[in-house]
């Protein structure tokens, strides 16, 4: 690879970084059209690591950088990176984030740069947990002596799990299809669920384009497969927060001839949903815009099952989403859980009598969990909390909590509620 590419690597990922740290951009935004596996490497890495690599490139600034310099702080966080994280030549490390310096356009930073790294160890100092406090010490309040096991497993890259679509192609042959290609894989706990032992682009895989397959974490998967199991033919469903839509099309691959409402409140979404059923070959649902908090776009005839996938702080997928480790607040996981219990008041008007509500977040935080479950039951006579069981994860006093400690899944709660007759 040319010098002056791999510099364009560095410095487009300290740029990525910047705008995250900076101004709370969301990472699956900042890399949408980002095509370098180098860049996309610094990137991810340097958010899974942000706390120790900031601690040991701020110990040796001899004074802080200029706010408008946040982008040449990045590169030193990427130059560490490389250094303490990843099989790079010490010299190669330092000499082409140096280079980068230019593409930044601050070539007066190269001294800084260069002196700062060749002051950084090799290899991180101890076993730091690479959370913000707040999220650490809810994590050991509520975990203790699990605590240890599942920061260290949020620091890890996640699993890439596939979902057959059974609609076009049986389980079996995919698999087949896979051998043939030469793709290493792992089956998972359902006929349908594949898990890749190296990640790659989804548009490499056997016939995604024709939408045999899909991309899908197995434990949202789990979910889905729970889904389905409470449902009949012919049983009206309601997906709110159904955007990007993976557990609603895992429910119209199930087999069952179902009348499905997908609810989001945010077109460009809907679109997107819209956008992958038709490479998936479904059609047998409505797409509604609406406010799942409102009841404006409801035509009043109650459903057999309602499906909330709350928004949530996402705690339960650092693996996959490290920027949330440096752009969530407790403050937005408060907002969050008071959504939460809005949701589920709000649509607990449309469940039928003697049916079902599912609600599930990819959080693994009780106060987004069977903390807003417990107070929407203590407020609701009707309402009861039934056991879930999955084959992986715990039972909680109300639902069910899988965690990334299984190295197959993200840590997802779902608890289910029926709505006594």
């Amino acid at each position: 690879m040319p010098g002056s590419l791999r510099h364009s690597d560095r410095a487009r990922a300290a740029r990525h970084l910047a705008r995250i740290v900076g101004r709370g951009d969301s990472l699956d935004n900042v890399i949408r059209r980002e095509t370098s596996p180098l860049c996309l490497e610094l990137t991810y890495g340097c958010l899974r690591h942000h706390f120790s690599l900031t601690e040991a490139v701020e110990a040796r600034l001899a004074r802080p950088l200029r706010a408008k310099d946040l982008d040449l702080f990045c590169l030193l966080l990427v130059g560490a990176y490389q250094l303490q994280r990843m099989r790079v030549p010490i010299h190669a490390a330092i000499n082409e984030t140096v280079s980068a310096v230019r593409a930044l356009g601050k070539p007066w930073a190269a001294a800084l740069v260069n002196a700062v790294l060749r002051k950084l160890p090799v290899r991180p100092a101890g076993d730091a947990s690479d959370h913000p406090p707040w999220l650490q010490d809810r994590i050991e309040a509520q975990y203790g002596d699990q605590a240890p096991a599942l920061l260290r497993a949020n620091n890890q890259r996640a699993p890439m799990g596939l979902r057959i679509n059974r609609r076009k192609i049986e389980p079996a042959d995919y698999r087949a299809l896979l051998k043939r290609a030469d793709i290493a894989f792992d089956d998972a706990w359902l006929p349908e669920s594949i898990l890749l032992r190296k990640p790659q682009p989804s548009a490499t895989l056997p016939g995604f384009q024709d939408g045999i397959v899909a991309v899908q974490d197995v434990g949202a998967q789990l979910v889905g497969s729970f889904m389905a199991k409470q449902l009949r033919d012919g049983s009206r469903v309601l997906d709110a927060c159904a955007a990007p839509g993976g557990k609603l099309f895992h429910l119209l691959e199930s087999g069952l001839e179902l009348d499905v409402t997908a609810l989001d409140n945010a077109p460009t979404r809907l679109q997107t949903l819209t956008e992958a059923a038709q490479r998936l070959g479904h059609e047998g649902f409505r797409a509604s815009d609406g406010d799942a908090c409102g009841l404006a776009w409801w035509d009043g005839e109650p459903f057999d099952c309602v499906l909330i996938d709350a928004p949530c702080s996402g705690s339960g997928t650092l693996r996959r989403h490290p920027d949330i480790k440096v752009t969530r607040t407790p403050q937005q996981v408060l907002g969050a859980s008071q959504l939460q219990g809005a949701l589920l008041r709000n649509l607990w008007r449309t469940v039928r009598p003697g049916c079902t509500l599912l609600y599930c977040t990819c959080s693994i935080l009780a106060e987004e969990n069977d903390q807003v479950v417990e107070s929407f039951l203590k407020a609701h006579a009707d309402a009861r909390a039934v056991g879930v069981e999955l084959p992986t994860g715990t039972a909680t006093r109300h639902g069910w909590q899988m965690l990334p400690t299984e190295p197959a899944t993200d840590g997802f709660y779902l608890a289910r509620i029926d709505k006594q007759p």
